[in-house]
């Protein structure tokens, strides 16, 4: 019972360290949508539902850090369970605010671009990893 409290407050806590930068993202995507022509204006409830749902959003996106902090859980699982559940929060969170065209196409290229992107992130993470991981046993064998 110990361990799930622990774990959690971990989550709570990576949440809300999270959750502060999805406001912040909101307002640079509104501003480049706003520069480039892509968005005139916006009503007072398209702000409070972006600024709510990225809230919560990013609170998901830094909880979920979580999984990787259970011993228990194997890397590839955790990052299994990790990209699921950022993938469908991604997906209602672009619903919600009407971002996603209707249609099974745009899904489909939304769905290839995040698991592009995903992927990639990882490989980027697993090769510097790697490089560092090396550097460190080098030092130690001198």
């Amino acid at each position: 019972m110990n361990m799930i409290k622990k774990y959690y407050k971990d989550f709570v806590h990576r949440g809300l360290v999270g959750m502060g930068f999805g406001p912040i993202v909101l307002a640079v995507v509104y501003a480049i949508l706003g520069t480039v022509g892509a968005i005139d204006s916006l009503s007072t409830d398209e702000v409070a539902l972006g600024i709510i749902s990225n809230t919560i959003l990013a609170f998901l996106c830094g909880a979920v850090t979580q999984v990787y902090h259970i011993e228990e859980l194997a890397i590839s699982k955790a990052i299994t369970v990790h990209g699921i559940i950022i993938y469908i929060a991604y997906v209602t969170v672009y619903i919600v605010n009407d971002w996603l065209a209707d249609g099974i196409v745009p899904f489909i290229i939304f769905s290839l671009i995040f698991i592009v992107g995903y992927i990639l992130i990882w490989c980027i993470i697993y090769f510097i990893t790697k490089r560092c991981t090396d550097k460190l046993n080098k030092i130690i064998k001198k």
